[in-house]
């Protein structure tokens, strides 16, 4: 069974690629993110999660977000994950 589980995040700024940000709250749980597809409240696809790298406790983290979206930084997300 699969759940939404919305990410707790700051928006950092843009690399090349990717939009980075700053987990303000995280668990050992929330590691099955990577390459898990992004969505906003409106259940819109918005990316995928590239890459968690950095401190432990509070990691960053990368989105690619797909070409065709436009990007809102004040947007929740969510991702879903399997119990």
């Amino acid at each position: 069974m699969k759940s939404w589980v919305k990410l707790n995040l700051f928006y950092l700024g843009k690399s090349k690629k990717h939009q980075i940000f700053r987990a303000k709250k995280w668990n050992k749980g929330l590691e099955k993110i990577l390459n898990k597809p992004v969505f906003t409240e409106n259940y819109e696809q918005i990316g995928y999660i590239k890459e968690v790298f950095g401190p432990i406790d509070s990691p960053f983290i990368s989105i690619q977000a797909a070409r065709e979206i436009k990007f809102r930084v004040e947007e929740k997300l969510y991702v879903k994950l399997r119990k």
